[in-house]
């Protein structure tokens, strides 16, 4: 089969260059990369980072990659896992919704820990970060796979291993066989996202980019990979029950998708962000607390289905759980008036207090914004006063959706907010100026060092 999908995407991977990408894009993949090291090094003390750090630090390479953070160099699959688990813990990382939701800057540690293994200058580095937001999301347009029982990043390997393959300068073959590779054992479980959540949710992708940067390891050394990885009679399709369609024809031009996705601006599942939009606006109008009686959120299947629904959500006893909590966040703005990170803390969310206002907190399907679904992400949230008022506020598009971008300025922001506690005001200032200047960069090896983390005296 010589148009199979893979070949299709190595082929298209090896085919873009920096030079055809719109200054939208490129702007955009600085931005996102800005993004993404605030939430890494604003994710420094939690305690999966912590571990993956840990468990990295026991492996090093000549040739490695750097755990944030520190000045540790290990081989580029680890650093690749050590540095998403950061990126990812805080559920405040970019969002991109469709068939399959997303989380496509999940796919900047595995780009970043390459490009340093390998010396690419920062025109390469944003290149494969464009070709990798590409796929995953192209990959998300195609097909659902959750409703299988199948994590969403189960497509994080095949566009981590592409980028991966991006930077290695592998050719075409080599490049397929990468997705290969990457595709036979890539396959990840949607029982990270169901029931009690655990630390799982928040490193899944970490090792979907793991394997990716590792598949692209053994091609570039010559390793095989079984094919059609998609299309075979065990392959992709078959084993977890969709069909990708047409998906391969759309690999065309320069990658546009990075413009069609969402930075967040509050730490919690993006679907909720709408709802934590009107809520926040409407605590403004009681004042009180105690004259709330009930609360009513009405969402979209998809909000309902993946953080509205599970009996756990109305009493959670994880962070994890906590940010995937419709009700418990929508319930903690009104009763906090913010969601920072201090909302997703165990004294806060395990307050019996809030379960007890969580007891008078519904979820209702609503039909017409399933219908807007993803184009929109709406939630309407009614609040019932203890004088019979109604009081309602609708968000379709929250702060920092496509439709509703946040400005360069509040990216920065959010940087600042994250990571000014951990590594200081001018260190961060520096890190922020260097990803505007990426384009410029020999290579990351400057950024890499701006990421470390003084040691306490």
């Amino acid at each position: 089969m010589k148009t199979t999908l893979a070949h299709q995407l190595a082929d298209y991977t090896c085919a873009v260059r920096f030079e055809d990408l719109s200054k939208d894009v490129v702007h955009e993949v600085k931005r996102r990369v800005i993004d993404s090291l605030g939430c890494a090094l604003g994710a420094w003390n939690e305690e999966p980072f912590v571990i993956a750090r840990k468990v990295a630090a026991d492996f090093s390479a000549a040739a490695g990659s750097t755990i944030f953070g520190t000045d540790h160099k290990a081989p580029p699959d680890w650093a690749a896992f050590a540095n998403g688990c950061g990126i990812r813990y805080f559920d405040f990382n970019d969002t991109y919704l469709s068939k399959e939701p997303a989380h496509p800057s999940d796919n900047i540690s595995a780009a970043l820990a390459v490009a340093e293994s390998v010396g690419a200058d920062g025109r390469d580095l944003i290149a494969a970060i464009a070709i990798a937001y590409e796929v995953q999301c192209r990959l998300c347009d195609a097909a659902s796979i959750r409703a299988r029982g199948w994590d969403h990043v189960t497509y994080g390997t095949f566009s981590t291993a592409l980028a991966s393959a991006k930077l290695m300068k592998l050719d075409s073959t080599n490049t397929r066989h990468a997705v290969n590779i990457a595709g036979v054992a890539g396959a990840a479980m949607r029982q990270a996202r169901a029931g009690e959540l655990s630390h799982w949710k928040g490193v899944a992708f970490a090792t979907a980019a793991r394997h990716g940067v590792f598949s692209a390891l053994l091609a570039r050394q010559g390793m095989t990979g079984p094919a059609p990885i998609f299309e075979g009679e065990m392959g992709f399709e078959k084993q977890l029950g969709v069909s990708l369609g047409n998906v391969g024809e759309k690999f065309q031009g320069s990658p546009t998708m990075i413009l069609k996705t969402s930075i967040k601006y509050w730490p919690a599942e993006y679907h909720s962000q709408s709802a934590i939009e009107a809520a926040l606006f409407l605590r403004d109008q009681i004042g009180d607390i105690s004259k709330i009686k009930g609360v009513l959120i009405e969402s979209h299947d998809a909000s309902v289905d993946i953080i509205g629904s599970e009996p756990e959500k109305w009493k959670p006893k994880t962070r994890e759980t906590a940010d995937h909590s419709l009700p418990y966040i929508t319930a903690i703005a009104l009763i906090d008036g913010e969601i920072t990170d201090r909302q997703f803390e165990p004294e806060r969310f395990k307050d019996p207090g809030v379960w007890k206002f969580l007891e008078n907190v519904k979820v209702e399907r609503n039909a017409e914004l399933s219908a807007m679904y993803p184009d929109a992400v709406g939630n309407i949230v009614h609040v019932d006063l203890a004088d019979g008022r109604r009081l309602t506020r609708r968000v379709d598009y929250p702060l920092g959706n496509a439709k509703n971008r946040l400005k360069d300025s509040a990216v920065e922001g959010k940087f600042r907010a994250l990571v000014e506690h951990i590594i200081g005001e001018s260190r961060a200032k520096n890190i922020v100026e260097l990803v505007w200047k990426l384009d410029e960069a020999k290579n990351v090896d400057e950024l890499m060092q701006a990421l470390q983390v003084p040691k306490k005296k």
